[in-house]
């Protein structure tokens, strides 16, 4: 059994002998993206598994062994791994935790000291955390390296495309079931894939990009138009069907089309704070130029990305440097707590897209995403005034049924604004004198 190491700060470490022994938990959010997270890291050596897992349980160790003042997604993250420990599936004396850490003004910043914490409470503090981020804490058991980093940006790549495709049919799929089938063979298809080592090029990338959107595309699909819901807010409540309530399902049941930007853009956003940091405040001008190719190399995948969904008859997103510019007059570069100006960009881009009803997901009580998704919802429908945004919290405390009455309130407002415009479109223009 490996020996517990601390640094001189008292840190348990995870180390060498740990790679080999212990298996890291991962917790979900993106069920498709996380899946490849999962396996490129399995590819590198390590014993991975994401969790699943659902159900009161992991709110209440979450409210348990969390301080009252954190976020809700803090509270679901943690209870979710201390539930996962705590289940008798795995030797919790030969599992390690995940956890992503992604530096600033945010609480995201602090879930790992968090972690800890609860962990020390459960009498588990014997179990090493490992913080998925650059640079802020390291372990001799593991290391980014180019080849992880590479195969991570083709994962998350993917994700966002059979995310974007996927919403685009499952509404109008003549055959139920039909799109979950084709998500669960691309989903498998890919994670072979990657296991061959399949995939990992740009020029393969692009290939399969397309093989994807023609599968998609085969899929038989009714006529009939159904109402555009965009899903914004805080990045997990955004994603995570655990903290959202099934938001996605429901806006399905209620016959409407859920649009949600992707991954892509938030990565490349923190990385862009990276390099307009040194802008503002100064800094190494060395980490700069470091990111702004990192960045750069994102951003032609995003370009292929975007090339296929064109290609194939899809609805495709614009690139970051588009979305960038179309806050300019309502935040600056140093608004970026949390989700900071990409949140309010990323309404921005739906009104102009052609869809102009939101729903903005937020934690109670996340004071970032409060200011710039909230708080900007007044200065977006004084310029958009047929623009429909509805604000919704989401806590331990809240009842799903007067979040969902929120969200139905919404598209009954957004049919009726249909309604009229659809009269105005039928009715005779006036006779000329």
């Amino acid at each position: 059994m490996a020996e517990l190491v601390y640094d001189n700060t008292g840190r348990l470490l995870f180390t060498k002998e740990m790679k080999e022994e212990y298996t890291l938990l991962v917790p979900q959010m993106l069920p498709m993206h996380f899946a490849m997270l999962v396996r490129v890291i399995q590819t590198m050596g390590y014993k991975v598994e994401m969790l699943n897992t659902s159900g009161k349980s992991i709110l209440d160790y979450g409210q348990k062994y969390v301080h009252n003042d954190a976020c809700f997604p803090a509270i679901l993250v943690i209870g979710q791994l201390i539930d996962a420990v705590k289940s008798g599936k795995y030797d919790p004396h030969k599992v390690a935790l995940v956890i992503t850490q992604t530096g600033g003004g945010c609480r995201a910043s602090n879930y790992i000291h968090m972690l800890r914490k609860a962990l020390e409470k459960a009498g588990l503090d014997y179990i090493p955390v490992i913080s998925l981020s650059f640079g802020l804490e390291k372990n001799p058991g593991f290391h980014w390296t180019v080849g992880l980093i590479r195969r991570l940006i083709y994962g998350m790549m993917y994700g966002d495309l059979i995310m974007n495709v996927a919403n685009q049919v499952r509404p109008y799929e003549v055959n139920p079931g039909d799109t979950a089938a084709h998500v669960d063979h691309w989903t498998t298809e890919l994670l072979d894939r990657f296991d061959k080592g399949d995939g990992m090029s740009r020029k393969k990338m692009r290939g399969i990009f397309d093989e994807i959107c023609a599968d998609f595309k085969s899929i038989p699909v009714s006529g009939e138009e159904k109402i555009r819901v965009g899903v914004v807010g805080e990045i997990y409540i955004k994603f995570s069907s655990l903290g959202n309530n099934q938001l996605e399902q429901f806006l399905l049941d209620e016959g409407a089309e859920p649009v949600v930007p992707g991954l892509t853009d938030f990565m490349i956003f923190k990385i862009y704070n990276r390099v307009s940091d040194v802008d503002m405040f100064g800094g190494s001008k060395l980490k700069q130029l470091l990111c702004q190719f990192f960045m750069g190399y994102i951003e032609k995948c995003q370009l292929d990305m975007i090339a296929a969904l064109n290609k194939a008859g899809f609805r495709a997103p614009g690139t970051f440097a588009e979305l960038h510019k179309l806050i300019h007059g309502y935040l600056n570069d140093g608004c970026k707590m949390g989700e900071g100006w990409l949140l309010t960009a990323e309404m921005l881009e739906l009104i102009h897209s052609g869809t102009p009803n939101i729903v903005c997901a937020q934690p109670f009580g996340c004071l970032p995403n409060h200011i710039v998704g909230k708080g900007m919802i007044r200065a977006l429908k004084d310029d958009y005034p047929n623009s429909n945004i509805v604000a919704v919290d989401y806590d331990p405390g809240a009842t799903k049924i007067n979040q969902e009455n929120r969200i139905k309130l919404m598209l009954a407002n957004a049919k009726r604004i249909a309604k009229e415009e659809q009269k105005q479109q039928e009715s005779p223009a006036p006779a000329a004198h």
